[in-house]
């Protein structure tokens, strides 16, 4: 699609966006921003290409924290955009690097013991229905979350004929990047499943398309931010206090906790850990081998493991020298 240089930069995001997702991307925060930043460079009065300027003061000036890593990725956002116009128009400028710093870090998550997280399936099943989310479904969604590892989101995705308690396994289809994943269930995890769906079934009728987590209120798929709203209810009366980089602990720490927790076992049991991290990898459904081995090394809990791989290394090393 060619552009007029009288195109106003949100008929140009239109454009770009209705382009990118013709291809399959979804593109549904970053989409927000771009048409935030289009209509912003339209309100400032802003006028023929987009130009490094402009960029940059719209990634400070929105940015909600006055935070140079937040500036950072406002301004990646509209990279690929900024590459889509200048296809059309050489007079588009934009940073070929970015001023405001690196746009990726990862503070050390709370990793939940065993009492906390048994503290908060318990503290779920007595907990004052938030909205959609409560005592039917919460204690068995946090649970499905701490033994497997599952993102929120795929785990909110997974619909009933996506569940084979005889086999054991869960299909996650809603996986990040458009994959799929089988996900081997523990038999403990397969016996509170079938209490679940004792409960659930006594109010909810099952159909193999329904999601296995639903509204309490409207039958419909139970969406995050009931969830969240309830989480957060629980884990403030519990009192539980942060011990990572964040302000408060998230339901994301328990995918955290859970592939911590494994590594620990196999670091005490003897199993060789590079070698078991691929299939810890394809199990959790991480893209990348590095994003598994991040927790080694930046994981309190686990600085053990990377301490032990540190000294056989040094060990070779010594031998080999010597």
């Amino acid at each position: 699609m060619r552009m007029t240089g009288s195109a106003t930069m949100l008929s140009r995001a239109e454009a770009y966006l209705a382009y990118r997702r013709s291809l399959g991307f979804k593109l549904k925060i970053s989409g927000k921003q771009i048409i935030v930043f289009a209509r912003y460079a339209d309100d400032s009065g802003h006028e023929g290409a987009l130009s490094s300027d402009i960029a940059l003061r719209w990634a400070k000036a929105g940015a909600t924290v006055a935070d140079p890593f937040t500036w950072a990725k406002r301004l990646e956002v509209l990279r690929p955009f900024a590459a889509f116009l200048a296809a059309e128009d050489g007079g588009t400028t934009f940073p070929a690097t970015n001023p405001f710093g690196r746009t990726k870090r990862r503070l050390a998550p709370h990793i939940f013991t065993m009492e906390e997280i048994t503290a908060i399936i318990l503290e779920a099943h007595y907990i004052r229905r938030v909205q959609a989310a409560g005592t039917l479904m919460m204690p068995a969604l946090i649970g499905l979350l701490a033994s497997t590892g599952l993102r929120i989101s795929e785990a909110l995705g997974v619909q009933i004929r996506d569940l084979d308690l005889t086999a054991a396994q869960i299909l996650v289809r809603e996986a990040k990047y458009g994959r799929q994943r089988l996900v081997a269930l523990h038999p403990t995890t397969v016996v509170a499943l079938k209490t679940f769906f004792e409960r659930r079934n006594a109010v909810f009728p099952s159909r193999l398309v329904d999601p296995v987590f639903m509204s309490e209120l409207s039958g419909k798929k139970l969406n995050y931010s009931n969830v969240w709203h309830a989480w957060f209810r629980i884990t403030q009366r519990l009192g539980i206090r942060p011990r990572g980089g964040h302000p408060f602990v998230r339901i994301h720490d328990l995918r955290h906790s859970f592939i911590c927790r494994r590594l620990t076992l196999w670091q005490q049991s003897g199993t060789e850990i590079d070698a078991a991290m691929m299939m810890l990898s394809t199990y959790v459904g991480h893209a990348n081998l590095l994003d598994t081995y991040w927790y080694i090394e930046s994981v309190p809990e686990l600085m053990a493991i990377a301490g032990r791989r540190f000294e056989g290394a040094a060990k070779v090393g010594g031998d080999f020298n010597g």
